[in-house]
This record gives C-alpha cells, sequence and structure tokens, in this order.
C-alpha cells in the first residue's frame, strides 16, 4: 500500500495535469435486476438525485479546480445495459444539478431480468473509451444480489479492464435469502478492484440516498490534487 502511494504522488507531480480536463471519471451502475420492483428503482433513482445534491457531496465535488465527469447507468441481464446520464463534466453548481434533474427523471428501460455484474463491468469499462480525458477513473456498482447470470466480475477485470480503473460497491442489504452474512463479503471477494477500493453498504432501498452521501463524499473527498489520500477497504 505504501509503495503505491509513493507511485501515485509522483504521477501526480510528474504527469501533465494541465492536458487533463478533470480529475476524476465517475460512472455510477445502477442495479435494475428482477429482484429490483418499481418502488426500490424509485428509490435508487431519487435516492442518487438527492445525494448528489446533499451539501457534503457538492462540496466535495468543488474542493478542487479540476471537475469530475459524471456518467450513470442501469444494468441487469448481460445485455440489458442502458445510458442514464452520458459523460457530464460537473464544472459548476447548475451542472450538477442538471445532471440530478436527468436521473430523478429518468424510467427504467426494462423490468429486469437477471444479475449480470460481468457484463455491467465491461458496460462500465467500455463506456470510459468515450469519457473525457481525466486523472482517475472510477465505477461504482450497486446492488442487490450477487451475480447469477453470465461471467463475473474477475473474467470482466481480466478481459476488458484496464490497470487504472476503480470498481468501488454499494451493497443493497435488503434480499432475505441473501443478506449480510453473503451479499457483502461477496462483493469484499469480488467485485472491489483497484487500490483503495471500497465497499458501503444500505440497509435496504430506503437507505440508498445515505449509503451514496458517504460514498460520493468519500471518493471526491479522497482524490484532492496535491494531498491525495488512500482509503483501505
Amino acid at each position: 500500500m505504501i509503495r503505491w502511494v509513493i507511485t501515485l504522488g509522483l504521477a501526480l507531480v510528474t504527469s501533465p495535469i494541465q492536458a487533463e480536463q478533470c480529475r476524476l471519471a465517475l460512472a455510477l451502475a445502477m442495479d435494475i435486476s428482477v429482484s429490483v420492483d418499481d418502488a426500490e428503482d424509485i428509490l435508487q433513482r431519487q435516492g442518487l438525485a438527492a445525494a448528489l445534491l446533499a451539501p457534503e457531496v457538492q462540496e466535495a465535488f468543488f474542493s478542487s479546480p479540476l471537475p469530475v465527469a459524471l456518467a450513470v447507468y442501469e444494468w441487469s441481464g448481460q445485455s440489458t445495459q442502458h445510458v442514464i446520464l452520458d459523460w457530464h463534466l460537473i464544472e459548476n453548481h447548475r451542472d450538477l444539478a442538471a445532471a440530478a434533474t436527468r436521473i430523478s427523471q429518468s424510467i427504467r428501460s426494462n423490468e429486469g431480468l437477471a444479475t449480470a455484474m460481468g457484463h455491467a463491468l465491461r458496460f462500465g469499462a467500455e463506456l470510459f473509451q468515450s469519457a473525457p480525458p481525466c486523472l482517475f477513473h472510477t465505477i461504482d456498482l450497486s446492488g442487490d444480489g450477487s451475480n447469477n447470470d453470465g461471467y463475473g466480475p474477475q473474467i470482466a477485470y481480466q478481459r476488458f479492464f484496464d490497470h487504472d480503473i476503480v470498481v468501488n460497491g454499494l451493497v443493497i442489504n435488503a434480499a432475505d435469502f441473501e443478506g449480510e452474512l453473503f451479499l457483502i463479503p461477496f462483493f469484499e471477494n469480488n467485485v472491489l478492484h483497484g487500490p483503495g477500493a471500497f465497499l458501503e453498504v444500505a440497509q435496504g432501498f430506503e437507505d440508498f440516498e445515505r449509503a451514496m452521501r458517504r460514498k460520493l463524499e468519500r471518493e471526491l473527498s479522497g482524490l484532492q490534487i496535491g494531498s491525495v489520500q488512500v482509503y483501505d477497504q
């Protein structure tokens, strides 16, 4: 861990920061699999929109001279991924409010299929091909279940990921048949990827907004140019 911090610090000192448009490209992936009903889906969308506008999250967004590029997509089965918000450079409060409005007004693209996490992660990795040039790249995968369709996260990481993409997780601990004893360890052992990756837990969909606020603040505050923090899993 110490070795990585030193390497990252040197990269920040020697890299041409002026050539980059933003400090972080952040892709948020929301679960719309069959285990998520319409009411729970609304709680996710409205919770994410509200979290983006929370004072502590707004402060974290604008804590650096370099902005954040934000994208949001929904996922479920192997071929079921849909972009809700394409890459949006958050340079001011108006940009952030527009992104939150777009998310809050969105409607799920379908009723949901199985839970194909590996395919969702591949989609996220490919989404970075159209992102503006940024210093860091992060996918946040939210979900209330484990992979049960197609290849899993580890295969996606081996086949489709560049070394610089970090994946954080947000477990929605709502499914009675899985619960904390299985789902949280699954995310910890299979979903988290890259230096400093971490997991946040929502105790049901009603708790999604709080967990998302905490996760966004932690991610954005941890990427201060010139003062890099590394979070343990």
